[in-house]
Order: C-alpha cells, then structure tokens, then sequence
C-alpha cells in the first residue's frame, strides 16, 4: 500500500512506514524532496510547452508526452517558493497523480535514495504554509533531511482538472 498506517515507535516518534521505502530526491533551491518512486514515470530535460490562459498560476503549461497531453505545474509555486531565475531550466519529473500523468517542475533531480524501515516520520507541526499540506512525511538521510511529498496532494490545483489531459487526443469527447 502507497500510505500505510502510522506505527508508535519507543520514543513517542510516529513513522509511517514498516518497510524500506525508494525515493527519487528532487531539489528546489536549497529543500531536498522525495517523490515515491513508484509514482515516477520517466524524467525528462525542458520541453516545449503551450501556455494555458487563465489557468492557475501553478499550472505552467501543457507538454506532449508522446502523443499525451500532460499539464506542467511548477513545484515552486505550489510550494509557495520564489520562481527559479529565468535562465536556470527546469526538469519536468513526469509521475502518477490521482490516475492521471502529471509532470512536476522542478530545479534538479538528485539520486534514488532508500529509506531504512522506520525511518519516515510524520512532518513536524511546525512546518507551515502549502509544505504542511504536501509533505507526507520526513526522514533523515546522510545527514540531510528529506521531505516527502504526497504527489496526489501537490497535483490538486484549484480549479484544474487533473485527470482530463492525461488521455490521447482521439479519445477526448
């Protein structure tokens, strides 16, 4: 199962994972993500995109991902982060969200970490903001500390039918 339940560990620590879990490590300035690797499908350099008007500011744009068309929302935003500066691209990490390809734009992506059994924790109370929402869980890593994003969650944009664009062409209505 994708979330499992959360186990009580000595300590008063709350993990919310038995076994060893993969991540694909993504970063956006200085903030080290995860994305379960499960939920990655490829990741690709820059591409074209076509603008969207009057769509939410998260939404970017629309790639065509071989023949399917999939929204590109930037990870910054729906993080609340400053934009990237104009002249650094930004890598689009095409994963499953709510049944439908998503690709989320971020600055780079790091290694496939593995994360020990009992190693992801529940998100402090103190992180605030759009990261409260997203962040499923935290970990410490080679010293680092990696939050773990809920794809399904940072794919939810108001307003944005998720689930729509992720189908060829001919198929539409």
């Amino acid at each position: 199962p994708r979330h499992r339940p959360a186990k009580r560990q000595p300590g008063g620590a709350t993990t919310l994972m038995s076994d060893e879990c993969q991540f694909c490590t993504v970063h956006l300035g200085d903030h080290f993500f995860g994305v379960d690797v499960r939920a990655v499908h490829e990741v690709l350099t820059e591409r074209p995109m076509t603008r969207v008007p009057l769509a939410h500011p998260v939404v970017r744009g629309l790639i065509n991902l071989r023949g399917r068309i999939v929204p590109a929302l930037d990870l910054r935003r729906r993080l609340e982060l400053p934009d990237r500066a104009p002249d650094r691209p930004a890598v689009n990490v095409v994963v499953s969200a709510g049944g439908a390809a998503v690709s989320l734009l971020v600055d780079e992506v790091g290694d496939i970490v593995t994360a020990p059994a009992g190693a992801l924790e529940r998100p402090p109370d103190t992180l605030a903001g759009a990261a409260h929402e997203l962040v499923r869980g935290v970990c410490q890593l080679g010293g680092r500390l990696l939050l773990v994003l809920d794809t399904d969650r940072a794919a939810a944009v108001p307003g944005w039918p998720a689930g729509r664009t992720d189908r060829p062409l001919e198929e539409r209505p």
